[in-house]
């Protein structure tokens, strides 16, 4: 299949990079020239337009920072849906609106294509490897030809339903994340304030019942003091408020994630909307004086597991 990718930012780029690096045909756009220069260096195409991206392409697969993005990019002048027809597919790798993702994919099946709800987790350290994780929405059987695909950039594929259950179970997956990091800051915060080291505080949460994937990746980068995971405090924000809509549409009353959005709206005001997502830590550090960092931890996050061809989740029925 020919792969068109739309979208080279920090988990694009390395989504894409997994498929021209395992000898997928692939042509790329990016507002910015400069990643897609980098990309037609080491052999990809590109394409002046969604539209002529998708005349070319078998999948054209967006992977875009907000809802609105991907919409412009579908429903637009010289959009995918210009040039959408018969055996098309769009495979969409955004983190977006449940309700969105299914009123685009309706229009791209009008128009005779297939369309695929196909958010990734696990971090931009398992984007990079070929590790990720990956929820997929749609019919079986488009499942089916998209799965090489999906079993190139991701260690674990899940076809989790109809289009627009990936995204719903995305961001759910995500509030969780967030839920963590903010416990994670806390914890460290208080293990400082109470006097202990703070590398045998991380190692006592990592072999202990109250780890989790975020502290085992997060905290660590936290202690480093880079604070650099890929993500930022809008990122956050953006899924936050996409899980809670979800839980509005249910009619479900929240507790915690109400709180999680007053805190990083508090977060965004202080640091600015780009600050990277675990520095929502110097709100407690700025309010204790305490400087949580320790020797010894990672800048960054590396996969340090082999890359190897991923593999469908079968659920326990």
């Amino acid at each position: 299949m020919r792969i068109g990718f739309i979208g080279l930012g920090n988990v694009g780029s390395k989504l894409a990079g997994t498929l021209l690096r395992n000898g997928h045909d692939i042509a790329v756009r990016d507002l910015d020239p400069a990643r897609v220069a980098a990309f037609v260096a080491k052999g990809a195409g590109t394409a002046d337009s969604p539209a002529a991206l998708l005349d070319w392409a078998d999948v054209v697969i967006t992977c875009l920072p907000r809802p609105e993005i991907s919409a412009a990019v579908v429903e637009g002048p010289h959009g995918l849906l210009s040039a959408m027809q018969p055996g098309k597919i769009w495979l969409e790798m955004s983190t977006t609106d449940a309700a969105e993702i299914k009123r685009l994919g309706a229009k791209v099946i009008e128009a005779g294509g297939a369309a695929v709800d196909c958010p990734v987790s696990g971090g931009c350290h398992r984007a990079d490897t070929g590790n990720i994780s990956i929820f997929a929405g749609c019919d079986r059987a488009t499942f089916e030809r998209v799965l090489p695909i999906l079993t190139t950039m991701g260690r674990r594929v899940l076809h989790t339903g109809e289009i627009g259950t990936a995204s719903v179970l995305k961001v759910i997956t995500n509030y969780l994340a967030t839920a963590n990091l903010v416990s994670c800051a806390e914890a460290l915060t208080v293990a400082k304030g109470a006097g202990l080291d703070l590398g045998t505080a991380y190692e006592a949460i990592r072999i202990s019942s109250g780890t989790s994937f975020v502290h085992e990746t997060e905290s660590q980068v936290i202690l480093n003091g880079s604070r650099d995971i890929s993500f930022t405090m809008d990122l956050v924000m953006k899924d936050i408020s996409l899980f809670q809509s979800v839980a509005d549409r249910a009619g479900i009353a929240l507790d915690l994630n109400p709180l999680l959005i007053s805190i990083f709206r508090d977060g965004i005001a202080r640091y600015g909307e780009r600050e990277l997502s675990p520095n929502i830590i110097r709100r407690l550090e700025d309010a204790t004086g305490l400087d949580i960092r320790a020797p010894g931890f990672p800048p960054e996050m590396v996969d340090d597991e082999p890359e190897e061809r991923g593999a469908e989740v079968v659920v326990r029925r």
